[in-house]
């Protein structure tokens, strides 16, 4: 597998450093970059020389959320076509329809086990 870069945009530091952790253990040739708002990863983004191959956003941040980031990626014509997976603790099938409406490609369920975190992100950018 050639080399794929993922973001995590999370306020959260653990869960960004078990994110990075679980994508450098998982795929050798992977590279992690971290946002720890939508603000921060737009900012990181409109400055990037290589942008990611796949967009994780958690969706409750201060400062810009996930809702606001996902508009902000879709309306750019540079970053539309990065697959975003929405990243939280809960989902509402209405929080999940409103994401896709959004142009969110999917969406994943942060693992209580951290030790699940592998399959769960390997299932979601399978197909994307």
């Amino acid at each position: 597998m050639e080399k794929k870069i993922f973001m995590i945009i999370d306020d959260d530091d653990d869960d960004r450093f078990f994110f990075k952790e679980v994508i450098t253990e998982i795929l050798n040739s992977a590279e992690c970059i971290e946002a720890y708002d939508g603000a921060d990863a737009l900012n990181q983004l409109g400055k990037a020389e290589e942008l990611p191959n796949f967009i994780f956003l958690d969706v409750n941040m201060p400062r810009m959320d996930g809702r606001k980031c996902l508009k902000e990626l879709k309306r750019d014509a540079k970053l539309k076509s990065i697959p975003v997976i929405m990243y939280s603790t809960t989902f509402s099938r209405e929080s999940i329809n409103e994401f896709l409406k959004l142009g969110a490609s999917s969406y994943l369920t942060k693992p209580t086990d951290v030790n699940k975190l592998p399959a769960q992100i390997l299932e979601a950018v399978k197909d994307l």
